[in-house]
């Protein structure tokens, strides 16, 4: 008995002295397979604006506004499914309800809103076809929404629209997919055109 714990004790310390030291790994995310990029025309008989958006995308009217109904039948979502996004787009006519400067102020205050959680905040000064003209809000960080914008012509038409996931905020983890997406959001503002 004597014998055989000299040895048990050699046998753990030669057990334990093979260990490699261990470093810690990052966390690994999934491989993203982006689609080929292709547009269609949104051209809906009745509605004041057409663009182009992404053949893997999906169009649908929005019915519902803060589980109210959305002051007039021409805000739309833009569906992209297998990236778990909306860009929701949102329609509004100028006029004495609707002042200019008022939907204008109010862009910039939504947008404001996520400085609490943003890194930064640009403003990016856009101007697409004739009469098209607004900014895109690069907000930095983990907000909800990252990507955000508004056109007008400034006399009768403005659109408001903003990229959400459904999903947690994680800047890290939403990047590609928010970086591809965007692509397609500056696409729609650059093919955006009144009618």
């Amino acid at each position: 008995m004597k014998l055989n714990a000299p040895l048990l004790m050699l046998f753990v310390f030669l057990c334990c002295a093979c260990r490699e030291a261990t470093t810690p790994r990052p966390k690994g995310y999934f491989k993203i397979d982006f689609p080929e990029k292709k547009y269609v025309v949104f051209e809906q008989e009745g509605y004041p604006y057409a663009f182009e958006y992404p053949t893997y995308g999906t169009v649908v009217k929005d019915s519902t506004f803060f589980e109210t109904t959305p002051e007039n039948p021409y805000w739309v979502n833009i569906d992209f499914p297998q990236f778990g996004a909306k860009i929701y787009l949102s329609y509004k006519m100028i006029g004495d309800s609707n002042k200019i400067e008022l939907l204008i102020n109010d862009a910039f205050k939504m947008t404001g809103k996520h400085s609490i959680k943003a890194s930064y905040i640009d403003e990016i000064p856009v101007r697409g076809q004739a009469g098209v003209s607004g900014f895109i809000f690069d907000v930095g960080g983990n907000v909800a929404t990252g990507k955000q914008f508004y056109v007008t012509d400034s006399t009768r038409h403005f659109v408001r629209g903003a990229l959400y996931f459904e999903a947690t905020p994680n800047f890290d983890s939403l990047q590609p997919a928010e970086k591809f997406l965007y692509q397609d959001m500056q696409r729609l503002i650059q093919t955006l055109r009144w009618k």
